[in-house]
């Protein structure tokens, strides 16, 4: 059987979705029409350019800015030259006296032509001063561009690591019923309401319908299945917290959390069989930890379909009835 796992990829998706604009409004290259979704590496290294080409412009815009801090200090000072050779130009004692019509007409010359170098300084240092604002709006704009990039990259880096543990947990988890110890010579088995022991038998075959049942007291007892199981399990309702124990003695080869099961642990019982524990609220074995039947292996805990055990027995990577192993 090919045990299959629902990968939560809504956070890495939307990170992608991010990308396809910035703060200005402005549009990402489009995405290639021939896939359906980038792969995460091509999408980091999308993104990681984006951030190469912010850099690049805020290092130029930084240098041109400066460069127009000094072409703006010799403009305004060209202007006030300007200025006060037209204001003095223009001032009525210096009129020329007594020079005649030609000497008006010559002064008049010299006062235009003062006026259209005012007028040229002043358009001048209008335009840079102008330029200046413009930069300085677009360097406020690659500041907020790069926070949200930079936000996007964290969140694709935060997905991307979600993913690779989720596919680590996966490879585990088959892993767990890929191998097995061999078969235990001696097991104690409680019933249901009590912890004296009931029999003594050989290996997990021979306890078909004598296993401790995994949690004391009453309990509600339902069929369930898995999302990724080919078989059916039990849900075991009881009290959140209620400690939940090993049905028979064996070895931990999967405490982590995995998928559709939340917070799991797999018991692997000899000659490929092995009990399945999952919907826990903590974990209290560790991985490759000897386990004796009774022991506590965490609680029961509550994935958002209220307080339960969902509990599997597998032989090999098959899931068998689990009702008829613990006597129900």
């Amino acid at each position: 059987m090919k045990t299959r796992i629902v990968i939560p990829v809504a956070l890495y998706l939307g990170a992608l979705c991010a990308i396809g604009t910035t703060t200005d409004g402005r549009a990402a290259p489009a995405p290639s029409t021939t896939t359906s979704e980038p792969s995460p590496a091509l999408a980091l290294a999308a993104l990681d350019r984006r951030i190469a080409d912010l850099d690049a412009e805020e290092q130029v815009s930084k240098r041109e800015l400066a460069e127009l801090g000094g072409k703006i200090a010799r403009a305004h000072h060209g202007t006030l030259a300007s200025g006060r050779s037209f204001y003095r130009l223009t001032r009525a004692g210096m009129l020329p006296v007594g020079g005649g019509f030609n000497e008006l007409v010559n002064h008049a010359l010299r006062v235009e032509r003062s006026r259209r170098a005012l007028a040229a300084e002043l358009s001048s240092e209008k335009k840079l001063r102008e330029r200046g604002a413009e930069l300085a709006r677009a360097l406020e704009r690659i500041a907020r561009d790069r926070v949200a990039l930079g936000g996007q990259r964290t969140a694709m880096d935060a997905a991307r690591g979600a993913l690779e543990d989720e596919s680590r947990r996966q490879q585990a988890f088959d892993r767990a019923f890929s191998s097995s110890s061999g078969a235990t010579d001696y097991v104690a088995v409680y019933g249901s309401g009590g912890n004296a022991p009931a029999a003594q038998v050989t290996g997990f075959g021979a306890a078909r319908g004598r296993l401790l049942f995994p949690i004391a007291g009453r309990s509600e007892v339902r069929h369930a299945r898995r999302e990724g199981a080919d078989g059916p399990g039990l849900e075991i309702r009881a009290p959140i917290g209620t400690p939940v124990r090993a049905v028979y003695a064996g070895r931990v080869a999967f405490a982590d959390r995995y998928g559709p099961y939340g917070r799991l642990v797999i018991v692997d019982h000899g000659e490929h069989y092995y009990s399945v524990s999952g919907n826990l609220a903590s974990i209290d074995v560790k991985l490759g930890g000897d386990v004796t039947a009774g022991e506590r292996l965490g609680t029961i805990g509550d994935e958002g379909r209220g307080p339960m055990l969902y509990f599997e027995i597998r032989h090999g990577t098959q899931t068998i009835p689990p009702g008829p192993w613990l006597g129900l």
